[in-house]
């Protein structure tokens, strides 16, 4: 069993193979004991250390001063009863307070994993992967109840939580607050490792000591966002890449978002995080409940390396869905940076010609095929032909590419509209806008409402329009702004808050519609490249582009910092032109091969213009990545250098039986008279001897990992090299 209960302590144990997270109800309080390395036999009176405290903590129970509800670490807290710390809901009740006090009525376990209704969420493919306690709290005098879900998988390491609040009284309640999850951790030696940056410059490490009060990540842009990812993880003290205690926190949602650390007077640590409460309100009508999407908690005993690869497995088989789940990706070639918006079909044509005969698969047609949509000022959410440009429409287009052996694909950005598109001259109800105030821009472009049930309507029929008309099997879904005068015409005043929520509820339905419906289809999400890299897009597409910055080097970061909580399947990687387009660097083309194909390969520049020998590269780099992609895709992943600690990045991957690994090290700046150094690689067998691909060489899998490989001496800045060894 992986949930028990003792009845006569009121303890919970929810066990994987490494890990135990246990709670006890306490006096009707819901709290939490440990959550940490697997126990075999807890004893909650070992587990929590209770002592009165002074006065400015108040005790809820006369008759033991030493529960208080403001040092008692708790499974789901409010505020107004006694704890003064960041509470995990709040409620505005019928006669304006917003007191309440939750405590222990029922709960079950069952096989399995219940669907979020409306939500993405991971999944059980069969009930016996995973059993699901679901404890409800209760505040009869308010009238309200909290349904708190917790989930464990057999094969992870992992508690995946979520929140049910509902009214049950016979008032209207306001709902002010409605975290996923928060939990209290007996100390605060932990150090606080983060994902953040900006456009171009996604998912950067950053990593800070906890010190009192509170530290935290959110966003209030609408989306996940470029600037902070909806994850962190908290490090024991000393804890590395493959040594020590790592506590992993993600959000499967893809809004705006909060999550942190609140330190107390006692250095005792509340994590947190669900949907950001700023500008965030939801009316519960008698009978209505409020379902928040929900978050997984990752243990690993042993570093942030298997931490990370808990979150990739995971994520890969049971959050992502589909037929390309499991599917190797195509290699392809997107015409933006080659063309931007000016092309016609022969052009395309031809660069499909070139790319046929390089070996590559699919051919995507990006921004500027629909409407007048000569630059970035017009026709968002006109979704027909510009028989300018495609006289003969995109299945004319399309049977041309598949001419030369290519599948087809396309870009859409359905979320957008222009102020200059027939939709938004007839509809200029449907953007996110507030009666009086000006409509900001954004690349000259608003937000279509989604909280909208006709507005999605019009984007599920419009896209499926156009997917039903040619012969398309890949698809790029692009979001290129941040939410600005968030209301909706179709809400009351007393549910305004509630619009950037409802939002991403329509976005979901409008995605689960359209994906079901197309299944042949691989869909790519995008947001300016990374800007809502999150859970809650891969359980709709198994795949994102990663970033719109493509140089090979500012990819090092990007990728590595990704890696640290998402598979390597669901990163687009694609090599560009040089001068970069967004940095302005020349790297050599090799490299940019090498650090592409660590994800979803492809290329984003114009083949036909490629010399001789740049052609016989990319053979050579389309070849290997054939023979690799199924290995990068499912296999082991290791870092081995880190890009935020010095010149150089490394990393690896192993394949599940470890008879085969590939290796990438990169080498930024060239030194002179450099030191002879080594690598040493992680994963493999001791036991097994590999072939070293393209030496003579047979080495043993101890030998590799614990003694390493001699580093090449990089022959100039931007140098890179790539290591493949396949067991004997």
């Amino acid at each position: 069993m992986s949930i028990t209960f003792n009845a006569e302590s009121g303890m919970f144990h929810l066990q994987t193979r490494h890990m135990s997270y246990i709670f006890q109800v306490l006096q009707g309080y819901p709290a939490h004991l440990y959550w940490g390395r697997k126990i075999s036999e807890p004893n909650p009176a070992r587990l929590l250390q209770r002592i009165e405290r002074a006065s400015f903590c108040p005790t809820p129970l006369p008759e033991d001063k030493t529960i208080s509800l403001d040092t008692l670490p708790q499974e789901y807290p409010g505020y107004g009863s006694g704890d003064l710390r960041s509470p995990a809901y709040a409620v505005q009740l019928p006669n304006g307070t917003t007191v309440t006090e939750l405590s222990y009525e029922s709960h079950v376990i069952v096989q399995g994993k219940p669907a979020l209704e409306g939500l993405p969420a991971v999944y059980a493919e069969q009930e016996s992967e995973a059993e699901t306690l679901i404890i409800t709290l209760a505040d009869k005098l308010a009238g309200l109840t909290v349904e708190l879900s917790y989930t464990v998988f057999a094969a992870f390491d992992a508690v995946v939580r979520s929140a049910r609040i509902k009214n049950v009284s016979a008032g209207v309640m306001q709902l002010t607050r409605a975290l996923s999850v928060s939990v209290d951790l007996p100390h605060d030696r932990f150090d606080m490792l983060q994902l953040s940056g900006a456009w171009v410059r996604e998912r950067y490490i950053h990593k800070r000591p906890l010190t009192p009060g509170l530290q935290a990540i959110e966003s209030r842009r609408g989306s996940s966002s470029h600037m902070n990812n909806p994850f962190f993880a908290l490090l024991s003290e000393g804890a590395t890449e493959d040594y020590g205690d790592v506590y992993g926190f993600s959000l499967v949602y893809s809004g705006s978002f909060s999550a942190g650390v609140e330190v107390d007077q006692f250095h005792t640590s509340r994590a947190f995080m669900g949907i950001n409460p700023f500008d965030f309100s939801w009316r519960l009508e008698a009978g209505e409940s409020f379902q928040t999407p929900e978050a997984v908690m990752v243990f690993s005993g042993s570093g942030l390396g298997t931490m990370s690869q808990t979150y990739h497995e995971l994520y890969r088989t049971r959050l992502c869905r589909g037929a390309f789940r499991d599917a190797v990706r195509p290699i392809l070639v997107n015409n933006w940076e080659a063309t931007y918006f000016n092309f016609d079909a022969d052009k395309i044509e031809s660069i499909a010609a070139a790319a046929s005969e390089l070996g590559i698969e699919m051919f995507v047609l990006d921004d500027g095929w629909f409407g007048r949509r000569d630059s970035d000022n017009s026709s968002l959410g006109d979704w027909v032909v510009d028989a300018k440009k495609l006289p003969r429409g995109l299945e004319d287009l399309a049977e041309r590419v598949r001419s030369q052996g290519l599948e087809f694909g396309l870009w859409f950005e359905p979320e957008m509209v222009s102020p200059d598109s027939d939709l938004y001259r007839a509809h200029p109800d449907w953007c996110l806008h507030v009666p009086g105030r000006r409509r900001s821009e954004g690349r000259q472009q608003l937000i279509l409402d989604l909280s909208r049930a006709d507005v999605q309507d019009y984007i599920i029929e419009a896209v499926s329009s156009v997917l039903r008309s040619a012969p398309i099997t890949y698809v790029k879904w692009d979001m290129n702004r941040n939410m600005s005068e968030i209301g909706s015409a179709l809400l009351p005043p007393e549910r305004q808050r509630e619009t950037a929520h409802r939002y991403m509820l329509g976005l979901y339905h409008v995605l689960e519609q359209i994906t079901s419906a197309f299944p042949h289809v691989l869909f790519e999400s995008c947001s300016g490249g990374g800007g809502r890299f999150d859970p809650g897009m891969l359980y709709y597409m198994p795949q994102t582009w990663t970033s719109d910055n493509s140089d090979a080097i500012s990819r090092l970061r990007i990728q590595y910092g990704t890696s640290i909580v998402y598979p390597i399947s669901t990163m687009g990687a694609h090599v560009s032109a040089v001068p970069n387009h967004q940095v302005g660097r020349n790297t050599p083309l090799k490299t940019r091969g090498d650090v592409a194909m660590s994800g979803n390969f492809g290329y984003e520049l114009d083949l036909t213009v490629f010399s001789e020998a740049e052609k016989e590269e990319v053979k050579r780099q389309v070849a290997l990545v054939k023979e690799v992609r199924e290995l990068v895709q499912y296999g082991t992943f290791y870092r081995l250098l880190s890009p935020f600690e010095g010149n150089e990045t490394a990393w690896m991957f192993v394949s599940k039986d470890q008879r085969e690994a590939l290796v990438v090290h990169v080498s930024v700046l060239s030194e002179p008279n450099p030191p002879l150094s080594r690598l040493k690689l992680k994963g493999l067998s001791n036991e097994l001897r590999y072939e070293w691909i393209g030496t003579d060489e047979v080495v043993g899998g101890d030998e590799l990992m614990h003694a390493g490989v001699v580093k090449p001496l990089p022959r100039g800045d931007y140098f890179s090299s790539v290591f493949r060894f396949i067991a004997k």
